[in-house]
This record gives C-alpha cells, sequence and structure tokens, in this order.
C-alpha cells in the first residue's frame, strides 16, 4: 500500500490518476497516525515552499514524516516534495524545511524565462533506481522557479541556466524536481520504478 501525503496544496488528483493506471493500492491522508504506520511514502508538492511547510506543521506531519524516512521505508518527493526536504528556502526566509538533506533552494536568476516550465531533459550522473530502464536524457515534465542544489544525494541534473537537482536518491529517499505525473510514458516508468522498490 502506498500512502499519499494531502497537506491541501500538493497535486493529489494527478498523482492518484497515475497510481490508479499502474494498477497500485494506494491511499490519502493528512492524518499523522496514518503517515506513522505507512510502509511506502509519496510527498506531492505545488506551490509555494512556506505554505508548504506551514500547512505540514499544523496538521502536525513534520515528525512523522522524518520518522518514517529514518526508518528507512521508501520516500518519494515531488516538485515542492523535494525540495522541503532541504534545510530552507530562499522562497520563504525564515521558513525551516524538514532538514534530512542539508542546503538551501534558491531562486532563478537570469536571462532566461522564470519560471522554468515545460519539458527538458535529465542528466544521469549515476545508475538510479528511479530511472532504471529509461534512455539516457529522458525528458520529464518540469515547472519551478526555484531549484535544489547538487549534493551526495544527487542521481540525476537538469541544466537550466545553470545544472541544479533533478532527482535525488539517497538510501531510502527518493525524489525528483519534475512531475512524473505530468511527464508521459517517462513519468509512468519513474513511478512503476518507485512502487517496486
Amino acid at each position: 500500500m502506498t500512502t499519499i501525503v494531502n497537506y491541501g496544496a500538493g497535486n493529489i488528483r494527478s498523482v492518484e490518476n497515475t497510481l490508479a493506471e499502474l494498477g497500485a493500492q494506494y491511499e490519502i491522508t493528512d492524518e499523522p497516525a496514518v503517515v506513522l504506520r505507512a510502509t511506502k511514502l509519496i510527498l506531492p508538492g505545488v506551490g509555494h515552499f512556506g505554505q508548504m511547510m506551514q500547512a505540514i506543521d499544523k496538521l502536525g506531519l513534520r515528525q512523522p514524516l522524518r520518522e518514517k524516512i529514518a526508518s528507512g521505508i521508501p520516500f518519494l518527493g515531488i516538485c515542492v516534495g523535494l525540495q522541503c526536504l532541504f534545510e530552507k528556502s530562499e522562497e520563504a526566509p525564515g521558513e525551516s524545511g524538514l532538514g534530512i538533506l542539508q542546503g538551501e533552494v534558491k531562486r532563478f536568476i537570469g536571462k532566461a524565462r522564470i519560471p522554468h516550465m515545460g519539458w527538458n531533459s535529465l542528466e544521469p550522473l549515476r545508475p538510479t533506481r528511479l530511472l532504471q530502464g529509461l534512455s539516457p536524457n529522458a525528458f520529464t515534465y518540469f515547472a519551478h522557479s526555484f531549484y535544489a542544489p547538487v549534493t551526495s544525494a544527487t542521481a540525476a541534473t537538469c541544466t537550466y541556466m545553470h545544472p541544479y537537482s533533478a532527482v535525488l536518491e539517497q538510501a531510502n529517499l527518493h525524489a525528483v524536481q519534475f512531475h512524473p505525473e505530468k511527464s508521459g510514458p517517462v513519468g509512468l516508468k519513474v513511478m512503476k520504478n518507485f512502487l517496486e522498490i
């Protein structure tokens, strides 16, 4: 059973449709007790880093999420669900992320259009379970104005003005900056790979 965390602003319906298309069993929750008994977690994220973290705190989900990630169950963060794994973000100064990974999420600055919106290619740095079976430099769909730094957990980057973390994979922790639920067959394969972990 896969548990989707609903903090009130995630792209829940699209993720739900993708899991249904793959024939996966899933539940949707905003309850700490349900998160604490989950065996596999997906945290979709859409919108503002600060609003997401405030909603997570209001629902009492911060510590359950940290505990379950530390326990070793498979976890997948999507878009802002990736960014919230870091300590903080320029999008919401003074608002703390989950702090699973060190570093700060920063805003794109440059002459290119912001937000980074549309299809772009992935640049794998090492083999990763999420991208298993996909061709190198597969294209996925992005929609974001802020980006996560490249760290030791980065398994693939994307370049928009400069490289940033597009896929994170560290032990049981997985996250993608792109939207697999909007990335066609590639996105379906990413989700299928996660479900099979």
